[in-house]
């Protein structure tokens, strides 16, 4: 891997290609949850990621499943599942889109916590500054009125951060067998709980029209596959720490999206309290490149 000053060139194109095919994700996913409901899609995405990757996968080492389970449940399960149950009841697509991202400071914690991993008074500073930021933009009308969202949303931040320092002990397992595997070891247990809390559901996916269909698919190839794999790309280029900077710009891409066709209004307790938890987590990714330590080797999409 190389540690330049930044990205350039092609790998700068991915990284934005990346941020792109993330925000987008948003927004296709969003009208999609109008038509299934949300722990159904996630199971339909992660149903069409195992079918796309079955033929490539290699079963992990056997000391590895444990860990492999955990990372399914947390993060194919609750993550997935709670983000876009969030993003149906939010309304929007602003406030999803950045408070996702506490999913880093959350990470911080737990590998503080977990991993007993230190960190300097400027990330501490990033961390305070990410939830400071989230309590700002709560008080923003487009979040107030829907506060259920807001704390569904960092539930699935703070179950995604979980599978980060679970999969930061993964060994073995590469790219396409770790995708394959979570999406596969999530997918029962997703049907299970469709079936217990959502009523119905099957039968309005085979009421679903292709925006709902087709909403699951791009979520599993471009937002899952696509996505995904060029990151892993990059970070086989570069350091972990050097790629994180740039996919910050999959929420402002969200947001803007939100507003050109999602019809979004933002006010200013969203703006400034989504610049401090984008801030925060800048802080922290530029704090952790100068220290030449990755962050998270997860950024999460919806």
């Amino acid at each position: 891997m190389t540690a330049g000053a930044g990205l350039r060139g092609r790998d700068l194109a991915l990284a934005l290609l990346i941020c792109l095919c993330w925000a987008v994700n948003f927004l296709t996913s969003a009208h999609a949850l109008q038509e299934i409901p949300p722990f159904l899609f996630t199971a339909l995405r992660m149903g069409i990621v195992v079918l796309l990757l079955a033929a490539f996968m290699r079963p992990p080492p056997r000391s590895q499943w444990p860990r492999l389970c955990g990372i399914a449940l947390f993060t194919g399960v609750l993550h997935f599942g709670t983000s876009f149950l969030a993003l149906r009841l939010a309304g929007n697509l602003s406030s999803p889109a950045i408070v996702t991202q506490t999913y880093v400071p959350m990470a911080m914690l737990l590998a503080w916590w977990w991993l007993g991993e230190r960190f300097a008074w400027r990330t501490a500073l990033g961390i305070t500054l990410s939830f400071a930021g989230v309590m700002v933009l709560g008080f923003d009308p487009m979040v107030f009125d829907r506060p259920l969202a807001l704390v569904v949303m960092l539930f699935s931040s703070l179950m995604v951060a979980i599978g980060t320092v679970l999969m930061r002990r993964l060994s073995g397992i590469g790219m396409v067998d770790q995708q394959g595997w979570t999406a596969a070891l999530s997918l029962p247990p997703l049907l299970v709980v469709s079936a217990i809390a959502e009523p119905g559901g099957f039968a309005a996916l085979r009421e679903a029209s292709w925006i709902g269909w087709g909403g699951a698919l791009y979520a599993a190839v471009f937002a899952s596959l696509l996505g995904h794999g060029l990151f892993f790309r990059l970070v086989q280029r570069h350091p972990v720490a050097q790629v994180t900077p740039y996919l910050l710009m999959t929420p402002v891409l969200a947001v803007l999206l939100g507003i050109v066709f999602w019809g979004d209004r933002p006010g200013p307790a969203l703006w400034i309290g989504g610049a401090m938890v984008l801030g925060g987590v800048l802080i922290i990714a530029i704090r952790n490149l100068q220290k030449a330590r990755p962050v998270p080797e997860v950024t999460p999409e919806v």
